[in-house]
């Protein structure tokens, strides 16, 4: 026996209480979906009142010389020869021409009651008279503290008879892609403009090591250079620094120095005149996906030592082919973090560094050094020297081990050994990878190439150990870096 349910309208009261229900439900889910999305502000006029007496127009002007003659030279006995020295001389006036002075403006912010005043570097650099202006109308004349022209920033200080009013340093790295921001400065003259927008990116580069840009919306044009970019609460969390503009405008695109970056410099050029940055002393790259398989590593992660010249790292242990994977307590994800991490560290500081060595951690102390003062020392290669007149093809390369000329031209160290790679077939994977002619290899599968036999030994070690690939230590000019080329 079946049985059945019969289909029958609903009542019309039934029918209203469901609708009722649905936009009731609705009525609360937009609601939740708007204290999630959170409204726009009604007005950033709170916000500019409160800053504004903080935020300064900077003019800087520079002597820029004349050229003594710009007559364009000429074969002697040319025809043209005379006409162009009195074409020169009428305008000329008689004479060399004076020097004149240049101008520029840019923006800036008020850090302390006292006077002390951040700005970019590329603002005042060169100039030789920096003048002030206030929110009030007050001008006040600026020195330079110090600069930091890796990050762009500069400190000024000026003297006041009375206390300044201030803005403090936020906390860039709780911004949130989305977020509220508000620029302040001088974009093209105006001078004390506004332009509201949101956090576009975060962790942008441009060129320089310790980048960390803030990318923002918010108009920023010429001028703006050197002002601050605020929270909702006031506080700086980047210094305007660029545009990304194919007319010299804004389009949208800016970027502002983050203040975590930004606070730890400023305190650095306030306290000395200049930067004194952690150093670690060693030649890193990123572990690509193809490394690590070279290298066994469970994933790619870290930064790969390509060199260990004489330095902290040197006296402490590290060595070419280690992975860091932690320094101070925190992991290392790549070398761009790494070579922050090691800048914001304290000069003279004995921190923990955690080295992949051979498929096993170890734990080192390093005392750091200050990479101001090691600047500019060249890495020294090692090894020890072989010589053989042959030449084979390996690996989409042309290979045989180079006189004692040619190490010198490769700039390899006098006796170390290595493979010169004599040509590079194209469109094979080294090609892809950029070897070129001239290119020096040292290490194979992390051990020391002194003939063609070490090289082809690494290969067949490879292949009988189930590797896809084989890691190469190359060195250019006496730059490391290393590289993975398959082996089937």
């Amino acid at each position: 026996m079946h049985s059945r349910v019969l289909a029958r309208p609903l009542p019309q009261v039934t029918l209203r209480a469901m609708w009722l229900g649905v936009l009731a439900l609705a009525f609360a889910l937009a609601q939740s979906l708007a204290v999630e999305a959170r409204g726009a502000p009604e007005s950033f006029a709170d916000l500019a009142d409160k800053v504004s007496p903080s935020v300064v127009n900077i003019t800087t002007s520079t002597v820029i010389a004349q050229a003594a003659d710009r007559r364009p030279q000429l074969p002697e006995g040319s025809p043209f020869e005379e006409f162009f020295r009195d074409f020169m001389d009428r305008n000329n006036r008689g004479g060399d021409q004076a020097p004149r002075r240049g101008q520029a403006l840019g923006s800036g912010f008020v850090i302390s009651e006292d006077g002390f005043i951040v700005t970019n570097n590329h603002v005042i650099e060169g100039a030789d008279d920096i003048e002030i202006e206030f929110f009030s109308g007050n001008r006040l004349k600026a020195k330079v503290v110090g600069t930091d022209p890796n990050t762009d920033l500069a400190v000024l200080k000026v003297e006041s008879d009375v206390p300044l009013s201030y803005v403090q340093f936020g906390d860039s790295d709780r911004m949130r892609v989305g977020d509220w921001v508000m620029a302040m400065g001088n974009p093209l003259g105006q001078g004390f403009s506004v332009s509201a927008g949101i956090v576009s990116a975060r962790g942008r580069m441009l060129q320089g090591t310790y980048d960390d840009y803030i990318q923002t919306d918010a108009a920023i044009n010429r001028g703006n250079s050197g002002g601050p970019l605020f929270n909702m609460d006031g506080q700086v969390i980047g210094v305007n620094t660029a545009i990304l503009s194919p007319n010299g405008g804004s389009i949208g695109i800016g970027f502002a120095m983050a203040s975590n970056v930004v606070d730890k410099v400023v305190k650095q050029l306030r306290d000395f005149g200049e930067t004194r940055r952690g150093w670690l002393g060693v030649r890193i790259q990123d572990v690509t996906p193809d490394i690590a398989e070279a290298m066994a590593l469970p994933k790619p992660t870290g930064a790969l030592v390509t060199d260990v010249p004489d330095g902290p790292a040197k006296e402490a242990g590290l060595l070419a082919n280690d992975v860091i994977i932690s320094f101070d307590g925190a992991d290392v994800a790549n070398t761009r973090e790494l070579v922050r991490r090691v800048a914001d560290a304290d000069v003279g500081k004995a921190v923990r560094v955690v080295v992949l060595r051979d498929g096993k951690t170890e734990t080192l102390s390093v005392t750091l050094g200050r990479r101001e003062t090691a600047e500019g020392e060249a890495p020294a290669a090692s090894g020890s020297g072989q010589s053989a007149p042959q030449q084979e093809d390996l690996l989409g390369m042309t290979l045989r081990v180079p006189t004692e000329e040619e190490r010198q031209a490769a700039g390899m160290a006098p006796g170390s050994s290595g493979l010169l790679v004599v040509g590079v077939a194209a469109g094979s994977e080294a090609d892809s990878k950029g070897l070129a002619a001239g290119d020096v290899i040292t290490e194979a599968g992390q051990k020391p190439v002194a003939a063609l036999s070490d090289l082809t030994a690494r290969i067949t070690e490879a292949k009988e150990a189930g590797r896809k690939s084989l890691l190469l230590l190359v060195r250019r000019a006496g730059d490391p870096r290393f590289v993975a080329l398959s082996v089937n």
